[in-house]
């Protein structure tokens, strides 16, 4: 199995202005026992093939996939959609990773109304992504997944189950989004079990998330007090979660996520090396 973890770990969303270069990213990744990394943000790590090759070889690290974030609200962003998958699409085939992921963009939507399309809106964003589907997986042989996230279009059960009947569009399936809104991981990975392609492993804390699902605490000011948890702390089972892909022989890249909060003493590097550690110590245990 490919187990990773990826930029946004470290609290890396732009390729810009970053607390780390990529050169330091990429050794405490490796550092903490991961065999493979997303590619994070366009720009972040080397967009030359041969340099990000070589940089990934040095360390032992495959390039699991990479996750483009577009605002499927605007109706007349397809071609800027299609421009950046086709760049992106092209260094990762050229590295021999099999995977883009797409998803919402939560921050384009203003704060009283997180991700509300219109019926014409949702009806575009669905031809968006058919149309794209069909490109990267026709002209670059790659694998197309939609990652349901929180505060986006695609968050919640009913909004997912629509997508993947109105679309052929496989899914990148992440255990924390999924339960933020108390809904339940492992049923639903039951439920698509066939058009999961990649797996997020995140975990939630429930004291957190009580505070959302009461209105005492936004959605967006909870991941700064810490709703995505360690994986061994939270409401999800991560060991169930794990089994699952593991008896079933999954495929397809598991990455670990562990999105950062504003409490000073978790640093990114150390909570890499716990997760892998409790994600090994799972694994070890498991046989498919």
């Amino acid at each position: 199995m490919l187990i990773g973890n990826a930029p946004c770990s470290w609290g890396i969303f732009y390729s810009f202005g970053n607390r780390i270069d990529a050169q330091t990213y990429l050794d405490e990744v490796a550092g903490a026992g991961y065999r493979a990394t997303e590619l994070g943000p366009f720009g972040f790590l080397p967009t030359d093939s041969a340099a990000l090759g070589a940089a990934l070889e040095m360390r032992g690290l495959a390039l699991s996939g990479a996750v483009h974030v577009h605002a499927f609200s605007d109706p007349v962003s397809g071609p800027q959609l299609d421009a950046k998958l086709m760049e992106v699409g092209r260094l990762l085939q050229a590295l021999g990773s099999k995977h883009l992921v797409i998803m919402d963009e939560g921050n384009a939507y203003p704060a009283e109304a997180i991700g509300i399309l219109d019926a014409d809106r949702w009806r575009t964003m669905c031809a968006m992504i058919e149309e794209a589907r069909k490109r990267v997986e026709g002209e670059l042989g790659l694998t197309l997944s939609f990652h349901p996230h929180v505060a986006t279009a695609v968050e919640r059960e009913e909004q997912i189950d629509r997508l993947l009947e109105e679309t052929g569009i496989a899914l990148c399936f992440d255990t924390g989004h999924h339960a933020f809104w108390d809904q339940d991981p492992l049923a639903y990975m039951e439920k698509v079990w066939d058009r999961i392609a990649y797996m997020h492993l995140k975990n939630v804390d429930g004291a957190v998330r009580a505070r959302v699902l009461a209105g005492e605490l936004g959605v967006r000011e909870s991941f700064a007090q810490g709703v995505m948890c360690p994986l061994p702390d939270g409401v999800v089972d991560i060991g169930a979660a794990l089994e699952m892909l593991v008896t079933r022989n999954f495929s397809g890249p598991i990455i670990v996520e562990q999105d950062p909060s504003d409490d000073p003493a978790l640093h990114p590097a150390s909570l890499a090396v716990r997760n892998a550690a409790f994600v090994a110590g799972i694994v070890g245990t498991l046989k498919p």
